[in-house]
């Protein structure tokens, strides 16, 4: 009894206030640290991990929304206009302008230290070229306000603000390039990713306005010519103003504004590509070694590249003044003429394509594996680009083959145009994505392994860190006056040893690469010109036309010829920069080896440059040089 009691006693005290209490506090503890770790967890582990999802998935609606609305407007209804599409991007432009404001004046607000900045993002010449892009956008944009000047008793004021708006747009998105597109944002991640990521749909946006009016200039263009010739009777639908002009010049404005708008529309794709390595930059950790900017030097021995590119160049323009003239006669002579010069220009783009890739099979250059996002974007661009004349040249392949007996004679060229086209762009990728990853060895990886490593020269040099057989490092506190006059020069240049010599100048391989480079890169100007002002065959033959019908096929073409004329654009940035990478400062590594001889390094003892006053880091190599330049030219005289 009295041990039941007990047990009754023990029970009672387990669950006495004083140990309910204990283990109360104990729970709210754990919840208190469980709510802790939550709390830490949405606030700052979970923004920054799918803000770059959420914000992704914020610009693909709204472009979704911006093509909803362009898709109703191409069928020429009454419920959509064209004002309301102007108004909708122009909103946009204005959401954008504010975020740049506000990003731009806390940049200038803040008194900490200096942002990082990705050295790859946006090189000086691309915006030097988007700049001179903006500029050509501006002169449409005064011949917009000019057109609404003429046509403002009839029309809506949408169309006299949305030039003005976007002339602002311009202006500010360019001074944003040059003095913040290399930011690498890590305060208010989310906020900015959210900014970032809208301006970069609002110029895709902005293109596909720009394609769009381009393609439907161009569709009314091409029904007018064959009602024109008789091959069909197609009506055009324009939308002209219900008054008369007010001033002279309002044809004129209507008709200068197509020549502009391949540059505008080459101007906003380029701009949210960059916007888009930004956007990818937010948060990201820089590796310094590989964020250095490197100079480039001149470029001997470029001749047969630019010749043959000029060349190139010079038939383009040819051909495209000649079809311009002929199609409106002679349609299939003017497309025969285009066949043939593109199988001669497509062969030799496939030609030098295959000679860059058999020299980079002969080079021993290593790979670049460090993480870029500029790099990587360009390559998944050009990829991406090419999907349209891939699905163009298909398209043309598959009508040739069903043509009967009575088509037209330039069918066989333009198979094999097709099929060329399909070749150069594989070849053309290929070149171009290896040549942004191949790296040559950095003077400063020649000063970490083989600078340490020469023989020493003997040739009016006495290295004093070979005098003792033991070749011990030797310093230089003791020396006399007569040994130190051991240092001087016998001739004007250092004689260096033919067996361990850094070949840092252009050898034939490397001069190779750049003319091929230079080449591509006028033949893809060239190629991009022809369709921007009105060469585009694929129109004007008919046999795609009869074999996929008259919607089938201009859809096609609407989405696969903007395609291609960004590839071509993005080709020729892509080469430019290839060649930019090619021409590297190559005299760094000669001024090393020459400093390393003169302070006499034993080849197994790199700790020769500590006991003598040298840092072995990297960094130091280009002090050695120069020094070494410097004491030689007095050690001379």
């Amino acid at each position: 009894m009295v041990e039941h009691s007990g047990l009754d006693i023990m029970c009672l005290n387990k669950y006495s206030p004083a140990s309910s209490s204990s283990s109360s506090s104990s729970s709210s503890n754990a919840e208190k640290k469980l709510f802790s770790k939550l709390k830490v967890s949405l606030t700052k582990k979970y923004p920054q991990k799918n803000a770059e999802t959420l914000s992704a998935q914020y610009g693909t609606n709204l472009l979704l929304i911006g093509v909803s609305v362009m898709l109703a407007l191409a069928q020429h209804g009454p419920a959509v206009k064209k004002e309301h599409l102007l108004a909708f991007i122009t909103a946009l432009m204005l959401v954008q302008l504010v975020w740049m404001l506000c990003y731009m004046i806390r940049r200038e607000r803040e008194r900490g230290p200096v942002p990082e900045r990705d050295a790859h993002a946006g090189t000086s010449w691309i915006r030097g070229g988007l700049t001179m892009l903006a500029l050509l956008s501006l002169i449409m944009d005064a011949f917009r306000i000019g057109y609404f000047v003429g046509y403002h008793s009839c029309i809506s004021a949408v169309l006299g603000v949305y030039p003005i708006v976007h002339a602002l747009h311009t202006i500010s998105q360019v001074h944003f390039l040059w003095f913040h597109i290399k930011d690498v944002i890590k305060k208010y991640e989310t906020f900015e990713r959210f900014g970032v990521i809208h301006a970069v749909f609002t110029n895709l946006l902005l293109w596909c306005n720009g394609v769009m009016s381009e393609a439907e200039h161009f569709l009314n263009n091409h029904r007018r010519r064959l009602t024109a010739l008789g091959y069909a009777n197609l009506s055009t639908v324009e939308a002209e103003p219900h008054c008369n002009c007010t001033t002279s010049v309002c044809s004129m404005f209507s008709t200068s504004l197509y020549y502009l708008y391949p540059f505008n529309i080459e101007y906003h794709i380029f701009v949210s590509a960059m916007l888009l390595v930004m956007w990818k930059n937010i948060g990201r950790t820089l590796d310094l070694h590989s964020n250095r900017k490197r100079p480039s030097t001149r470029s001997p021995g470029l001749l047969l590249g630019p010749m043959l590119g000029l060349l190139a160049l010079a038939s383009s323009v040819t051909v495209l003044v000649v079809y311009l003239i002929q199609v409106e006669k002679s349609p299939q002579a003017a497309v025969s003429m285009f066949y043939c010069y593109g199988v001669v220009m497509l062969s030799c783009m496939c030609v030098a394509s295959g000679a860059g890739l058999l020299v980079y099979r002969l080079e021993a250059w290593p790979m670049d594996t460090g993480s870029n996002p500029a790099r990587a974007l360009d390559a998944e661009l050009l990829l991406g680009s090419s999907l349209g004349s891939w699905l163009m040249s298909w398209c043309s392949v598959v009508a040739v083959a069903a043509a009967g007996r009575g088509s037209p004679g330039f069918r066989w060229t333009c198979l094999a145009y097709s099929l060329l086209l399909v070749l150069e762009k594989c070849v053309q990728n290929l070149f171009i994505v290896e040549s942004l990853y191949r790296r040559r060895r950095d003077p400063d990886d020649a000063l970490a392994t083989e600078v340490f490593c020469v023989t020493p020269p003997y040739d009016g040099i006495v290295n004093r860190g070979y005098e003792t057989q033991e070749k011990h490092c030797t310093t230089l506190e003791g020396e006399t006056p007569e040994n130190r006059a051991a240092f001087s020069r016998k001739q004007t240049d250092v004689t260096l040893p033919v067996g361990n010599r850094l070949n840092v100048t252009p050898g034939r391989k490397r001069q190779i690469l750049k003319n091929i480079t230079i080449f591509l890169f006028m033949c893809n100007i060239s190629l991009w010109i022809l369709p921007a002002f009105g060469c585009r065959p694929q129109y004007d033959n008919g046999l795609e036309q009869e074999t996929f019908g008259y919607s089938v096929w201009t859809t096609v073409l609407n989405v696969a010829i903007p395609m291609n004329l960004f590839y071509r654009m993005h080709s020729v940035a892509s080469l430019f920069e290839v060649f930019r990478k090619m021409c590297v400062l190559e005299k760094l590594a000669l001024q090393v080896f020459e400093g390393m001889i003169i302070f006499g390094c034993a080849p197994d003892e790199a700790r020769c440059l500590t006991a003598r006053g040298v840092p072995q880091s990297p960094a130091a190599g280009a002090a050695v040089g120069g020094f070494s330049r410097v004491f030689v030219m007095f050690s001379s005289s």
